[in-house]
């Protein structure tokens, strides 16, 4: 998720330790973390392992030219701001760098002169770039909301915004991700966000393709190509030009086809079924898989040139599971969504209701929350509130079996550790143990409230009866996350 940093971040690759000691000199005041690298791979290493405001290299190092390694610069999707310095300079050198989009290309005898400034320059505009993009990403986020794309945690807000950047361009995107976590939904926003969503976004379910009939229904065929084939049909695909195709669950896609679709990818041109004559389409793709298509490579059942033709941007949606905190937004927008297509009344949700959602492993990740919540609301019947009796039978049952396995677990690790193996070791002092079991429940009472209020920290010090000082104390003692107020 872009943010905006509170001490801007310069790398340096250059192999004069003077240059660096000036620049800390001239940016004292503006508390710039510098960064050095003394080649260009060693440079290139730096900027993969952690993100940069700005990044200033001489043009000519001991392993190679700085034009050459732009491209690695760029690869991330906060890319920095690109400077880079010379003596005496070279045209072809700075064409291409100009040509790349560097920040500024400087020709001088003597550069350390002139670099501090240049420097100050380039981290305001870098300051101000990343500002209007957080104002533009929260604006879009709220669109998404409506949507359906929910989520406030950190990893769910990753996935949005890297949504919103891929829509800026028109290359071909991979969504990954399990059953039920919204690859349909994420594509159909990249298109909407897209300079194409005035056109078709056509969906291609390759796992409902005919292996016989795959080809005719992608392509189209002329007439009389086949037997049956009393008129032409245009196929699927031609309906994405100027639009989106997005093809789900690619990793079904016979593998006959995906050598004809590979060309289609490349070369963007087709042949239907039965035609003499190629045809051209313009249009931007988009698939995505539940499955490990590298594991499938690697069994000889999918091509790895469609995968990298494929993947030019990767989007993988996280599981439900592995955001908790999403939980509680999800069903009130759920709830909100239902009741008022279905026009009932809404019903209040308890927070041992809550509370279960969270403790649920939801296999079916966001669809199977969605269908739970709805199916409760009509068991609920008359019932203002709904309580864990209302949740289908197999959610409560495993949250039962969790909680008895958690129990288990619990009397074999004592806090303090008082098992019969360790009754011949010292044992704490009575204080001691006291601490650790004070501890022991403070941390798994957080873990519950932060679950059941999605991480709010209002809520949090409602429900705990804490001020936010002190709660934001227990936080940081037991290192647990949390967002801000929603209000």
């Amino acid at each position: 998720m872009t943010t905006i940093p509170s001490h801007p971040a310069l790398l340096l690759i250059d192999n004069d330790p003077k240059l660096r000691a000036l620049l800390e000199e001239n940016n004292s005041d503006s508390a710039v973390r510098i960064v050095c690298a003394s080649t260009l791979q060693e440079g290139v290493g730096k900027n993969r392992e952690e993100s940069y405001d700005v990044v200033l290299l001489r043009d000519r190092l001991s392993d190679g030219l700085a034009s050459e390694i732009i491209p690695d610069l760029q690869a991330g999707l906060d890319s920095p701001e690109i400077i880079i310095f010379t003596i005496d300079g070279d045209p072809l050198e700075a064409e291409k760098a100009l040509k790349a989009g560097v920040w500024e290309y400087i020709i001088d005898s003597s550069p350390a002169d002139i670099l501090p400034k240049i420097v100050r320059r380039a981290l305001r505009y870098r300051k101000n770039k990343v500002e209007d993009i957080e104002k533009r990403l929260q604006g879009v986020r709220a669109e998404l909301r409506s949507s359906g794309i929910i989520g406030s945690s950190k990893i769910m807000q990753n996935c949005i915004d890297l949504t919103v950047r891929i829509a800026e361009s028109d290359a071909n995107v991979l969504i990954a991700g399990e059953s039920g976590t919204g690859k349909e939904l994420f594509a159909a926003t990249i298109h909407n966000l897209s300079s194409r969503s005035e056109n078709n976004f056509a969906i291609v379910d390759c796992a409902a393709l005919p292996p016989s009939l795959a080809e005719s229904i992608l392509f189209g065929h002329a007439k009389g190509s086949f037997t049956g084939a009393d008129k032409q049909q245009p196929g699927l695909i031609p309906q994405s030009d100027r639009g989106t195709l997005f093809l789900d669950e690619i990793g079904e896609l016979p593998i006959d086809i995906q050598k004809k679709f590979l060309r289609i990818v490349q070369e963007r041109t087709y042949l239907p079924v039965g035609a003499t004559t190629e045809r051209k389409i313009n249009f931007r793709l988009i698939a995505a898989t539940n499955k490990d298509l590298h594991a499938m490579t690697e069994a000889g059942e999918f091509r790895e040139d469609l995968i990298f033709r494929l993947k030019t941007f990767h989007l993988e949606l996280p599981a439900l599971r592995t955001r908790v905190a999403d939980i509680a937004e999800l069903a009130y927008y759920c709830r909100d969504k239902f009741c008022k297509r279905e026009k009932l009344k809404k019903k209040k949700f308890s927070p041992d209701f809550l509370l279960v959602l969270t403790q649920y492993e939801w296999p079916g990740n966001v669809r199977e929350l969605f269908q739970a919540i709805e199916r409760s609301i009509v068991d609920a019947r008359e019932s203002t509130v709904l309580y864990p009796i209302h949740l289908p039978p197999g959610i409560r049952v495993q949250v039962a079996q969790k909680k008895l396995e958690q129990s288990k677990a619990a009397d074999r690790h004592v806090p303090g550790d008082f098992s019969a193996e360790k009754l011949g070791q010292a044992l704490p002092t009575l204080k001691q143990a006291r601490e650790q079991a004070i501890a022991y429940q403070e941390e798994r009472y957080l873990q519950k409230v932060l679950a059941l209020t999605g991480g709010d920290i209002k809520q949090c010090c409602q429900i705990a009866d804490l001020s936010r000082s002190r709660l934001y104390d227990l936080l940081k003692k037991y290192n647990l996350p949390a967002r801000r107020s929603s209000s």
